[in-house]
């Protein structure tokens, strides 16, 4: 990773912003994505934007993208580019986009790049930039007890049987539950808005992507037995902005 690197993924970030600034005020009654939603349409418009930039600058390195499949997979160094929206958010009225960027090289994240325009109504990210690189975060709220912790997750509706229980007892032990979308968390546990999150059925690009952003900021990123993610995690991810909120989850989990 150079300096060039870092520029061109701030390049990216702001491409993806200014593609789905737009679609900030649509609106639709829909959950289900469809060709025709807003929601679609700005995830759409915001890969097209960072494909054709990196297709310019880098047109050696490889691609993978969440609408256009991908590109050059025997390639050294590949970029991911996953537009993640805030379906439900748009329902609800308050838009919610996201964009994750990653670098990774022989296989290995390098860069990882959360772009999150708004949140809320509410910039975030450092001097009014709402890029957080590598995990740099505009503020921070240690906490290591779950009384105190404001929990994130995506997807109960992607927990076993025997997973949900013990998100449950994790869930009643933490102060709150955000339900939000996978960027929108990362993003808010990296500025440290967000203090746990408990996730299942990510995809593995995304978790590539994800790790860099959250040890960057201090925090720690594992599977649900605390190992070192990997192809076997399935996407069950412990994430938390405090090492020691790690541990705390894990035992009850293991409870």
């Amino acid at each position: 990773m150079t300096e060039n690197d870092i520029a061109l993924a701030h390049r990216l970030a702001d491409a993806s912003a200014a593609a789905i600034r737009p679609f900030f005020r649509a609106r639709f009654t829909m959950e289900a994505k469809a060709d025709a939603s807003p929601v679609t349409q700005a995830d759409r418009a915001s890969e097209a934007a960072m494909r054709a930039i990196l297709s310019q600058q880098r047109p050696h390195d490889g691609i993978i993208g969440e609408e256009y499949g991908v590109e050059r997979p025997d390639a050294e160094r590949v970029w991911v580019l996953d537009p993640i929206d805030g379906t439900r958010s748009f329902v609800a009225g308050r838009p919610t986009f996201g964009t994750l960027i990653a670098l990774m090289e022989a296989g290995r994240p390098v860069l990882g790049v959360i772009n999150q325009p708004i949140a809320n109504e509410r910039w975030i990210g450092a001097k009014d930039r709402p890029t957080m690189l590598n995990g740099v975060a505009t503020r921070t709220r240690p906490c290591a007890t779950l009384a105190g912790a404001h929990l994130a997750t995506t997807g109960p509706l992607h927990f076993t049987e025997e997973e949900k229980p013990r998100f449950d007892a994790l869930g009643t032990a933490a102060r709150d539950i955000l339900w939000g979308g996978d960027c929108y968390n990362y993003a808010l546990l990296a500025s440290g808005h967000l203090d746990l999150v408990v996730e299942a059925g990510l995809k593995l690009y995304d978790l590539a992507a994800l790790v860099p952003v959250v040890e960057g900021a201090g925090g720690r990123m594992c599977d649900w037995q605390g190992a070192p993610l990997t192809s076997e995690s399935d996407g069950r991810v412990l994430a938390a902005g405090d090492p020691g909120l790690v541990e705390a989850a894990l035992r009850v989990l293991a409870a």
